[in-house]
């Protein structure tokens, strides 16, 4: 089934339908706020304005930066302002005893109706404790000990007074609206302005706070750190006399310089000892007559002298061999000259070989000599490195001991300087007057609001209870839901002076008779080839009127000279018999039981209608009805009428009407607006279905077309009328 789509002209029909509810509602609500705003104690709202920043200058240098905006910075002076700090500035300002006649000695006279009532339903709990108990308990647990604490009369205006604080923040500005309310303009004003004055005061003494604090913090550190310098002075002084520091910086200076040199000369005397070394390994491994090969022999310049000697006097023997003979006195001189520079010569030799012999153990030495003393100075070197390392160590811890000292001086001397500096700066642009007119109760917004509030609240309440409401209401819910046609709507009788079926045996010319012929048209019409001649009207539940339908509808149809007959089929609460004013001894439960077969209906109780009544009650009803004396029956009297309504008992209830709609052509289900529920009608038609029953239609009795919502749509000339004739 599709969803139906929801039109605009739905939800006025609901508001319509539960016009009273919106008006009872409305009136309610706007009957309470008239009485609220009209006997309310007029409250008047005094506001001070303040400018809050923070202080962004240098105090000794006297910049100024630019601040962004800081809601956390202005959260927290809303909430100092509100503190119970402020609060108590303000009381203490006052005179207690004449604020607290003021707030709290209210005269009963003038206490409006509202207060009134709320005085007399706290007396009213307090009397229902007493009574129950409860008040005796409390009264036990103050004497255990629980009993609550007393506040003073300066403690109770100092609640009352931050129970009352408003501050709210100047739209695109650094401003304040600090707001008090009172019944008491002249006190609202004075209030409001104490609490700008107090705020003020507060932040002085938190920032007078806060600088004592960090100066007494300061002087400690500062002391302390003062002993820290004279220690690591007085320890620097003691190392530099023990270890005599006086010339080690410029010892420090000398020595690379001196490593550097003895480097050098140690890389000398090892070079040089290599080259006298293998000198000395060639002479001694070299004959002595050639001794004179080795270079550096015979680079000697006094061997190289006597060789060049020698040669002059070998040339001079050779010349003077050739005029002299060898025993010639000349030549024997030059022989003995030669002999000497020979000898000579080789006594150079010797004394070259112990020099280079003396060279090389020279080189030796020398070398074992400078290691020595390189090692000594390496040594030295290390030694002083670590004093000087351990000497930096300690100018350093004095170096930095001194900044500490010197940087807590001179920020405890700023401090001092700077102390009476805020660091929020605060100013009363605006200070608060005595207000004329009353902030509340806003007499024109209240009654807006009351009307607004009544509507749609009334509104809202019948779309509540239309939510809740899941009876039948109107032919388009039932179709939309079940897929059922709603053959007939009958209107709801509130006449106590007739009955329905009174009604419509009297008045043809009637609404509710109108209703039954339009019933009676859908019935005749229901099929196609020709009407069916035997209907079963039934109900969901007790109560719905399906007895009234079947009489009225059987009467209806007499009218137009069809030969009807009505059975009431309802052998558990018969009621037939009342409607037509006739006999029940003896009926339909007589005839299925087989006591008798005569009398059993009653004629023309009204023109072409017969009736036949259920007789005596019976112990089961639902054995008599499936019997085959039942069939029987409704078969014989189908040759002989036109038309046979059969009246039977509520479907949910028992089984009845389910047997009797095995036997007929048609069944005809009763509902009642506002009374029979969905889930019952669903449950019924799903018996109906499971027992192949054939349903001509449904019928809504007791339909209040104006009720519904769906007037309009009905028609006024019946319901407009109020005439029964």
């Amino acid at each position: 089934m599709d969803e139906k789509e929801i039109h605009l002209r739905d939800y006025f029909r609901i508001v319509n339908k539960r016009k009273s509810t919106v008006f009872t509602f409305f009136t309610i609500t706007f009957i309470i706020v008239v009485i609220s705003t009209f006997t309310a104690t007029p409250i008047y709202m005094a506001a001070t304005k303040v400018m809050v920043e923070k202080n962004t200058s240098n105090a000794l240098g006297g910049g100024y930066r630019y601040t962004p905006y800081d809601p956390e910075f202005l959260e927290t002076q809303y909430q100092i302002i509100k503190s119970a700090s402020v609060t108590k500035k303000v009381v203490d300002g006052f005179d207690v005893e004449k604020m607290y006649n003021t707030f709290f000695s209210k005269d009963d006279s003038k206490q409006s109706i509202v207060s009134i009532s709320v005085s007399w339903l706290k007396s009213f709990y307090l009397s229902f404790k007493e009574m129950i108990g409860i008040e005796e308990l409390a009264s036990v647990s103050q004497k255990n000990g629980n009993t609550p604490v007393s506040l003073t009369k300066a403690e109770e205006l100092e609640r009352f007074i931050q129970m009352g604080v408003s501050v709210q923040p100047v739209q695109n500005s650094r401003v304040i609206e600090i707001s008090f309310k009172s019944d008491n303009p002249a006190l609202a004003a004075k209030i409001s302005n104490s609490i700008a004055r107090a705020y003020i005061d507060e932040l002085l003494d938190m920032r007078m706070e806060t600088s004592s604090y960090s100066i007494r913090w300061m002087s400690k550190k500062a002391e302390t750190q003062r002993k820290k310098l004279e220690d690591s002075e007085k320890s620097l002084t003691k190392y530099q006399k023990d270890n005599d520091i006086i010339t080690i910086e410029d010892r420090m200076t000398v020595l690379p310089e001196r490593l550097s040199e003895l480097s050098r000369r140690l890389t000398k005397s090892e070079t040089d000892k290599k080259e006298l070394g293998a000198i000395y390994n060639q002479i001694r491994n070299t004959k002595r007559r050639d001794l004179e090969t080795i270079p550096a022999i015979a680079d000697n310049r006094s061997i190289d002298s006597i060789k060049k000697q020698i040669i002059v006097s070998e040339q001079k023997i050779s010349e003077f061999s050739k005029k002299y003979g060898r025993k010639h006195p000349v030549m024997i001189s030059a022989n003995d000259e030669l002999k000497g520079l020979k000898r000579k010569k080789t006594s150079e030799i010797q004394k070259a070989v112990q020099t280079i012999q003396n060279q090389y153990e020279l080189a030796i030495s020398n070398e074992q000599n400078l290691r020595t003393l390189l090692n000594e100075t390496k040594f030295e070197a290390t030694n002083l490195n670590e004093k000087y390392i351990q000497l930096k160590i300690l100018k350093r811890e004095v170096e930095t001991n001194r900044y500490l000292y010197d940087a807590l001086v001179k920020k405890m001397k700023e401090k001092g300087l700077t102390e009476e500096n805020q660091s929020v700066n605060v100013w009363v642009i605006e200070k608060a007057v005595i207000p004329e007119i009353p902030a509340s109760p806003n007499k024109k917004r209240n009654l807006l609001l009351a009307i607004i509030l009544g509507l749609f609240g009334g509104i809202g309440l019948a779309f509540f209870f239309e939510y809740l409401d899941n009876t039948v209401k109107t032919p388009e819910d039932i179709e939309d839901r079940f897929d059922i046609a709603v053959i007939g709507t009958i209107g709801l009788f509130k006449s106590k002076k007739e009955t329905v079926v009174e009604n419509i045996l009297n008045k043809s010319k009637s609404p509710l008779s109108e209703n039954f012929k339009s019933l009676r048209t859908s019935v005749l019409l229901s099929s196609a080839d020709r009407p069916p001649k035997t209907f079963l009207v039934t109900s969901m539940s007790p109560g719905e009127g399906k007895s009234s339908v079947s009489a009225s509808l059987a009467a209806i149809v007499a009218e137009t000279g069809k030969k009807t007959l009505l059975i009431d089929a309802d052998m558990r609460r018969p009621v037939q018999h009342n409607n037509f004013g006739i006999e029940n001894s003896v009926g339909l439960s007589s005839f299925l039981a087989g006591v008798t077969a005569k009398g059993l209906i009653h004629r023309n109780v009204k023109d072409k209608l017969d009736i036949m009544g259920s007789g005596p009650v019976p112990p089961n009803p639902s054995e008599l009805l499936s019997s085959e004396r039942f069939i029987g029956l409704v078969t014989r009297l189908y040759q002989n009428y036109d038309m046979i309504i059969i009246d039977s008992p509520p479907l949910i209830s028992v089984s009845d009407a389910l047997i009797i709609s095995r036997n007929v052509e048609g069944t005809i289900i009763v509902s009642s607006a506002g009374s029979t529920t969905y889930e019952m009608l669903n449950k019924g038609l799903k018996l109906f279905n499971e027992n192949a029953s054939t349903l001509t239609g449904l019928v809504i009795n007791k339909f209040d077309a104006r009720k519904s919502g769906y007037y309009y749509g009905y028609g006024d000339y019946y319901y407009s009328s109020s005439s029964q004739s």
